[in-house]
């Protein structure tokens, strides 16, 4: 089953004898939009990887990891653009697989450093066949030169600066 949902802008206009007339049109969401891109290309890279056992945020970890050595849950977190609590969300099934560990830092014990394991190299190589599929289905669909441009904005929306605590508008 497919549910399909669009944020709707009211606009109210009073007209010539003094009635009230409501239109309605599509919100442009940069939210919506993002979350409706995200899950799609999340269900292509999802189904082509789900013979290694990964799931594409998963597999994006384990890369991860593999690129930078050991990290601190915080500075993890911060790469990633997760909070702490997703980010242990993201790693307890890979911990329970044997694929990354997570040990207390020797040189801070208030730090804890994650790890990928050998059997974590292991299935990221058996990965890779997979991810390239995703990765040339994508860039057919999408385009070369597209997806490497909106990789590069995609990676300043995510560096930006929003506030970090953004305040609602008062009533």
């Amino acid at each position: 089953m497919y549910c399909h949902y669009v944020h709707m802008h009211v606009i109210v206009k009073q007209v010539g004898d003094g009635k009230a007339m409501a239109k309605t049109e599509p919100l442009r969401c940069n939210l919506t939009q993002l979350r409706k891109a995200t899950r799609r290309v999340s269900q292509l890279y999802d189904a082509l990887l789900a013979p290694s056992g990964l799931r594409g945020t998963q597999r994006a970890l384990l890369a991860y990891l593999a690129r930078s050595g050991s990290p601190t849950m915080g500075e993890l977190a911060a790469a990633l653009v997760l909070d702490r609590t997703a980010l242990n969300h993201n790693l307890k099934p890979l911990q329970r697989d044997g694929l990354v560990t997570v040990a207390v830092d020797g040189n801070d014990r208030r730090s804890r450093l994650v790890r990928l394991t050998k059997r974590g190299e292991a299935r990221l190589a058996e990965s890779q066949v997979a991810w390239r599929e995703a990765q040339d289905r994508f860039e057919t669909a999408f385009g070369s030169k597209q997806a490497a441009d909106l990789r590069q904005t995609l990676e300043l929306v995510a560096s930006l600066d929003f506030g970090e605590h953004p305040t609602a508008p008062a009533s």
